[in-house]
This record gives C-alpha cells, structure tokens and sequence, in this order.
C-alpha cells in the first residue's frame, strides 16, 4: 500500500487498505463475479494493466483477495477472502450513497460506452427474457470527444450466457437500440424518464412488436436501477470481438 497514515484509528486503517486510487472500484468488480485479469480489467477501462498488477497484490498482501492458478491455461483466478467478502455492504452502500446524495447529471468525461455495455453483461433481467437467443443491437452517438462519433455493441444472451460484442457476430438481430449515450446512461440509472427519451427521439427501439415492448423490462429502463444493487451477479459470458 501507499504511505499510511500513521494513526492507530481504524478507520485510517481501513482506508489504508480500500482508498487507494481505483481499489473500491477492483473490489466492484470482484463483488460483482468477475474472476480474472481481463474482466476486471474491462470493468476499469482507464486503469492501466501494470496498476491493476500493483492493486491485486497488494489487495491479496492485505488479506482481502486470493490468487490461485488457472486449472487450464494460464493467468490466474482470483476471489474475495472472508475479509474481503465483509467489505460488500460498505462497498454497496457507497453506490447507494452516490445514487441519492450525489447530482444526477454525469458529465461527459464520466460517460464511457464501453464500460458500459460491459455492465449491461450482468445487468439484463434474464429472468424476464425468452429462453431461445436474444440479439440487442445498440448503435450509440454523442460518445465522449476523441472516441469516434458513434459505435455498435451487440449483446447475444441465451440460456442465461451473456456476450457483449464489439464486432458483427453475424446473427439475425431481434431488436435495434439507437441512442445517445448520455441519455440512455442516464435513462439506465433511473436519473431520466424513457418515455419522455422515447418521444424527444434520443431513445429508439426497432423489430417485432412484442419484443420491443419487452426491451424495457430486459434492460431495466423504468428507472429500477436506483433501486437495485450495483453489485449484480455476472453472468456467464465474455466481452468479444466478435
């Protein structure tokens, strides 16, 4: 860890632990499911691997996280000790606090489509989607100055496996999502109606009927997101190219 400071007090003993630049946001994602280097490393796009490197060990130092070696291949699993497991309540009430307490307008420099198709991967209401092969198609403008102007994701769930695709995959898409990012980021956190995105036409759904009735309920629009954890379970699935 950094340079401590230097006080018996535990809460100064915890922050030396858990304050550190990006730490609360690798424990997100551990709480979160992701297991290896390069899932976490998508869920901080903006951390760079050799600090990642640095944080793990130092999370692992701590006593907070493991590190074992893959059965299969190389890299290396890590999960959450109990130490660490007893950080998830502080770690969810932070998003909770953030979620009422902070302005409910993001700034440009805190949008990211990447981060946050990747979030999506765990955040679909699979419960609510057909058993057989879903494909979302989102096409997003208005990303961040210096990213290019607009991108598409495709999202292919089925039987509870989710894939984020940065890259065609080449399936019959079921439902086309064109939208500005700003809006849909705020429309997902619960911060912007979607009704009123629907009719301005930052937010547009296309493809059968009944599904696109349903894409609200898949991707939680209505606003639940202000009332769910952040710390959703990840699904099984992976970020691809396509």
């Amino acid at each position: 860890m950094g340079k401590g400071y230097g006080q018996y007090c535990p809460i100064a003993r915890a922050a030396e632990v858990i304050c550190e630049r990006w730490t609360p946001l690798i424990l997100r994602e551990l709480m979160s499911g992701s297991c290896y280097f390069n899932e976490i490393s998508y869920g901080v796009p903006l951390m760079s691997r050799a600090l990642l490197i640095k944080r793990l060990k130092e999370l692992e130092t701590a006593g907070v996280i493991t590190r074992q070696q893959k059965v299969t291949g190389q890299g290396s699993r890590y999960s959450l000790t109990p130490a660490g497991e007893a950080l998830r309540p502080l770690i969810e009430q932070m998003g909770v606090w953030a979620t009422y307490w902070t302005h409910d307008r993001l700034s440009p420099n805190q949008l990211d489509d990447q981060l946050l198709m990747w979030a999506m991967r765990r955040g679909l209401n699979l419960a609510a989607m057909p058993p057989t092969k879903v494909v979302l198609q989102f096409d997003l403008h208005g990303l961040p100055e210096g990213k290019r102007k607009q991108r598409s994701y495709w999202i292919v769930a089925e039987q509870g496996r989710v894939d984020v695709c940065l890259k065609d995959p080449g399936f019959e898409v079921d439902v086309l999502i064109v939208a500005d990012l700003g809006v849909f980021t705020h429309v997902i956190l619960g911060y912007h109606d979607l009704d009123q995105a629907l009719k301005q036409g930052t937010i547009a759904f296309a493809g059968a009927d009944d599904y696109v009735r349903q894409v609200p309920t898949w991707l939680y629009l209505h606003g639940e997101r202000r009332h769910l954890s952040g710390l959703a379970p990840t699904v099984p699935g992976k970020m691809t190219k396509g």
